[in-house]
């Protein structure tokens, strides 16, 4: 049986985030932030003024950091549980909207270990506490729409894609508003990671009819508004904010890939972003899948108007396509050209491709993945040298 599962309501348009905000009911809401930027530019203000408009108390949970740690999640629901709110507000990036879903695990269930949870579909019920409303502030994550909450073990250096339906927020507030605040890198990190999502969705291993549709929209989308949107257009901006969460709401059923396996583990131990390392790393595995997959990227690449008289001829056209994409937003070629040094990644490109076997995205990705074939993929990301795989 195959299911399809997106929040409740999906709220979107420049400045519908007061108006939702004002419409909730409950007694008390606990906003989860991260860095000073939500802050910088009013939304926190705005939130905290619509919530209390509604007559409810408000808690801050502030300073979330990038790739939120094990002890962050925990600290967030131990506050949770003293406050006991009924509403989680979470706002700004991916980061503090993971960190808010996986301390919501664990303000409804004190008994639970990170242990419990960390594989696929082991989150226990939740909503029987306090309601999700999720508000990116990032055209990328889509985290607003979907089952997964990315957190670090920094003891292990491993990321842990948390994956459940349970952890789809209630409510999801698509406001692009706050996606105008974005600096281009992150524009750009935030594409990418968005047209990762939609490619790997559309040949993952659980796609089917309901995601399909909303993957290849979204990559069409992603071609006609990212470089627009990194160039600092306000309209721009908001297609890919609706982008991105069309390619959230596609991923989060028909699930991911090994360039998201690969991206979770680089991530810790070379401290690339996530939607860079991703951007780097998808032209490669593109190479990889299209042994099982070709006709599917073949399709994408038909719908984009590339040229190509063969299957083959488009599927490299699409590789090419991405790197272009990458070079026109500045995003390094390779690993070695985002700062990895030669002796940095000998000494992790083993542990690195063995966990990414075990990563949750590996066993949905279209093709079987062994640690050889993985750490083949990070060799050839890292010197940029195509090999036929």
């Amino acid at each position: 049986m195959s299911r399809f599962t997106i929040p409740r309501d999906i709220y979107f348009g420049k400045g519908c985030m007061t108006e939702v905000l004002e419409s909730l009911s409950g007694k008390k809401a606990i906003v989860v932030t991260g860095g000073s930027s939500m802050q910088k530019f009013g939304f926190l203000d705005k939130v905290i003024s619509s919530l209390r408009k509604t007559n409810m108390e408000v808690m801050l949970i502030e300073g979330v950091e990038p790739d939120p740690s094990v002890e962050t999640v925990f600290n967030g629901a131990q506050k949770m549980r003293e406050f006991e709110p009924d509403w989680i507000i979470a706002l700004g990036g991916g980061s503090p909207i993971d960190a808010a879903k996986a301390m919501w695990i664990f303000y409804e269930h004190p008994e639970a270990t990170f242990d419990d949870v960390k594989d696929p579909f082991t989150v226990p019920l939740l909503r029987n506490k306090a309601r999700f409303v999720a508000i990116p502030s990032t055209s990328g994550t889509a985290t607003e729409v979907t089952a997964f909450a990315v957190i670090t073990d920094y003891s292990t250096k491993i990321k842990y894609p948390l994956a459940d339906y349970n952890l789809t927020p209630d409510i999801a507030i698509v406001d692009s508003e706050l996606a105008e605040t974005m600096p281009p890198k992150l524009v750009a990190h935030t594409g990418m990671d968005a047209l990762t999502h939609a490619l790997e969705a559309y040949v993952a291993t659980a796609r089917s009819p309901f995601t399909d549709p909303l993957a290849l929209q979204a990559i069409l989308m992603v071609n006609d508004y990212i470089l627009k949107s990194y160039q600092g257009d306000s309209e721009a901006r908001e297609k890919m904010h609706i982008a991105q969460c069309l390619a959230g709401m596609s991923f989060s059923n028909a699930l991911l890939g090994i360039t998201h396996s690969l991206a979770h583990k680089i991530g810790a131990w070379f401290h690339i972003p996530h939607g860079c390392a991703n951007a780097i790393l998808l032209p490669f595995v593109i190479d990889f899948n299209k042994k099982v997959s070709l006709q599917n990227y073949a399709k994408v690449a038909k719908n984009l108007g590339l040229a190509g008289s063969s299957s083959d001829e488009l599927v490299d056209n699409l590789v090419k396509f991405v790197q272009n994409l990458n070079e026109q937003l500045n995003i390094p070629a390779t690993l070695q050209g985002a700062g990895v040094t030669t002796e940095l990644f000998n000494s992790s490109v083993d542990i690195i491709a063995e966990n990414a076997v075990n990563d949750p995205c590996t066993g949905s990705n279209p093709r079987l993945a062994s640690a050889e074939d993985l750490k083949k993929i990070l060799i050839c990301a890292f010197k940029g040298e195509k090999v036929a795989f």
